[in-house]
């Protein structure tokens, strides 16, 4: 698939193994998905325009570099949440919006009830946060939201997704790259991503 970026290494896939196991605790869950989410800001980071600079050793000036673009994460709440830190810790300074999506357990369709970000997006990297990409509306959804808001330079960074999921942003979002850490089989009939991990939001925030 397009765009498809699948960031696979010996830490990542025995962090996935604890996210999947139905026994790990709240605890070992959102520490694995932290170390998951350090992965992914590095690979994602490797696509930054960086400009020089002249910077001063204490023996004498050389070039060093500082990021060209502002970064911008936006969490898709809640279960987006659980990726900002890493990505912080890694970029310092970023700033960070917020777009708050729930999923009609009916139709399946994003409804939307929040909606806040920094100014300027159409200067700024922006990166969506969101663990699940399973049918793809709320994601999609999120992306036409910042784009109507000016932002251009847009990347998805999940942790699993769905066929489907990836099908349908690469459908309604050809521009924007999509990180993840696996790509399952399929959707259940409830729109759960199989074999899947169950809820990351109710999983990271013990919400069960």
């Amino acid at each position: 698939m397009q765009n498809l970026h699948i960031v696979e290494n010996p830490i990542v896939k025995r962090d996935l193994t604890y996210l999947r196991n139905k026994e790990t605790k709240e605890y070992q869950f959102r520490l694995a998905l932290k170390r998951i989410a350090y992965a992914l800001a590095i690979e994602i980071s490797k696509t930054f325009e960086l400009k020089e600079i002249e910077v001063e050793t204490p023996l004498e000036k050389t070039v060093g570099y500082k990021l060209k673009k502002q970064i911008v994460l936006v969490p898709v709440l809640r279960a987006g949440l659980s990726f900002v830190n890493s990505f912080i810790e890694m970029v310092p300074s970023a700033k960070v919006g917020h777009i708050g999506l729930a999923r009609d357990e009916e139709t399946l369709q994003p409804v939307e009830y929040y909606y806040k970000t920094p100014k300027e997006l159409e200067i700024s990297k922006t990166i969506v946060l969101d663990p699940m990409l399973a049918t793809g509306g709320s994601a999609s959804a999120a992306i036409n939201f910042l784009k109507a808001k000016g932002a251009s330079d847009l990347v998805f960074a999940g942790l699993i997704a769905a066929p489907e999921g990836v099908e349908k942003l690469w459908k309604d979002h050809p521009d924007v790259p999509v990180y993840i850490a696996a790509l399952d089989r399929e959707l259940n009939e409830r729109g759960y991503i199989l074999p899947g991990l169950g809820d990351a939001g109710d999983r990271t925030y013990g919400t069960l």
